[in-house]
């Protein structure tokens, strides 16, 4: 085996999956989560979720006020 191949080979033999449900859980995960992808020009503008979050809450709170 290659040194790539051992790298990708992550399941131990003592992980026994054979009673598992896949995607259990799926559906209750992605409720809890809201997942948006920028534009490359916008992402080069906010480069962290804080700094997203910070200007949405200001766009969001200035259109509150106008209504």
């Amino acid at each position: 085996m290659s040194e790539a191949e051992d790298k990708r080979e992550t399941m131990r033999p003592e992980y026994d999956f054979a009673g598992g449900e896949r995607g259990k859980y799926a559906s209750r995960y992605a409720e809890g989560t809201n997942v948006v992808v920028l534009d490359p020009d916008v992402a080069e503008c906010f480069k962290t979720a804080e700094d997203v979050n910070d200007a949405l809450r200001e766009v969001a709170a200035k259109r509150s006020a106008s209504s």
